[in-house]
């Protein structure tokens, strides 16, 4: 079985984040190394996908400027999405070859695996027709949001974004993933307390290796 080496780097910039994931592709890229996650929070950040729309970030300059809330344009796909301490993000640095060669199939697997994640704590984790990320209650709220890249070598960077228990009313700086009927939520506010990131944390690690046939080892960055 090939090895998931796993770098959990705690709360770090976006775009430092960023970097760490540009550095390892290229290393994935030329075979230095396997396949690699990297686990993070951020603080308090917008980022715009490939898609986003400007009008989508709905504060002004300086009421971001003023609560403290980064602005940065990725490369990643998608559209404008929300970032903060109590999320987890996860940033998977795959070779696509080796794990079917599509990507709606390697989306398919990480939402997947947070479904599962879902599940071990009793909640019903559920896919949406048409729309990319992880909802429940019958999709009325999203739960983790997903935006990737994949590279010209096949190189897959970005990822997940689950959200266990940030302040959610960060996303009302903008119209989140470019949907504007249905809500936002966390594993705090549907069980009603907050699970420790850590535990998510390693659960996420179990549920991604388990996915894509990975045996996770512990690394460092």
């Amino acid at each position: 079985m090939r090895t998931l080496t796993v770098h959990q780097l705690g709360r770090i910039d976006y775009t430092a984040a960023w970097e760490v994931q540009r550095q390892l592709a290229r290393q994935r890229s030329s075979g230095q190394i396997g396949d690699a996650l990297l686990l993070v929070e951020h603080p308090p950040t917008i980022t715009l996908g490939n898609k986003a729309r400007l009008d989508h970030v709905l504060a002004p300059p300086e009421v971001l400027a003023a609560r403290g809330v980064a602005l940065v344009q990725s490369d990643r796909g998608g559209e404008v999405t929300y970032h903060a301490p109590g999320q987890l993000v996860a940033y998977p640095i795959f070779k696509l070859s080796q794990h079917g060669s599509d990507v709606r199939r390697y989306v398919r697997g990480l939402e997947e695996s947070v479904i599962q994640v879902l599940a071990s704590y009793g909640i019903t984790g559920e896919r949406v027709a048409g729309l990319t990320g992880v909802w429940v209650r019958g999709g009325a709220a999203k739960i983790c949001a997903i935006g990737v890249k994949l590279s010209a070598s096949g190189v897959t960077t970005h990822g997940l974004a689950l959200n266990v228990d940030p302040d959610l009313s960060g996303f009302d700086l903008i119209v989140p993933c470019g949907i504007t009927d249905r809500g936002v939520t966390s594993l705090a506010a549907e069980l009603g307390v907050a699970p420790p990131l850590t535990e998510v944390a390693e659960r996420l690690i179990t549920q991604i290796a388990e996915v894509f046939d990975l045996q996770p080892v512990s690394g460092t960055t």
